[in-house]
């Protein structure tokens, strides 16, 4: 496996489990990918399973050459960030039958409860482009080249889905954090 340099979690960047974990998983993910969107149920039960070891990290890849609507679903998720959101619009956006044009990414944040003009004025005004661009040049210097890529305390896994390595690398984050 290559290593690259831990990225320091910032205030900027979206997580979940407890600060203190002792192992951080990052992702860098595209909203359009349907590998992404499969990758979110193994998130899910990866921090199910290690609620007290594991922080999660997301980070905006949109490939937009690939995925037309990824970037505007990245501004939709900032901006229910925003609005303290963003997890609950993940999870929305990464549903395996989720349409991410305007229509739709506004009915998901009529669900959420948003305030709806300023969601609405955020996306179409580019309103989180810099965040999303930070993540992208982030994701270069760290090596990304698909989406989802994922990164277990600096060290990057390949390979599709059903994620392999991942778990492996995470068993034995864990194991080098306990002693056992």
């Amino acid at each position: 496996m290559e290593e690259f340099a831990v990225t320091k979690v910032t205030a900027d960047d979206h997580v979940l489990g407890q600060a203190d974990a002792p192992v951080t998983v990052l992702e860098y993910g595209d909203y359009e990918c349907p590998y992404c969107r499969g990758a979110a149920r193994d998130v899910n039960e990866m921090l199910a399973r290690y609620p007290d070891t594991v922080r999660f990290v997301f980070r905006n890849f949109p490939i937009v050459q690939l995925h037309p609507h990824a970037e505007q679903a990245a501004e939709a998720a900032e901006a229910a960030g925003a609005q303290g959101k963003f997890w609950e619009m993940y999870e929305l956006l990464l549903q395996p039958s989720s349409r991410l044009d305007l229509a739709a990414l506004l009915d998901c944040g009529a669900d959420l409860g948003l305030d709806l003009g300023r969601f609405r004025e955020e996306i179409t005004g580019h309103a989180y482009a810099a965040k999303i661009e930070r993540d992208i040049q982030e994701g270069i210097r760290d090596g990304v080249n698909a989406t989802p890529k994922f990164y277990v305390d600096g060290e990057r896994i390949d390979g599709k889905l059903p994620l392999e390595g991942l778990e492996d690398t995470i068993r034995a984050a864990v194991r080098a954090v306990s002693g056992v």
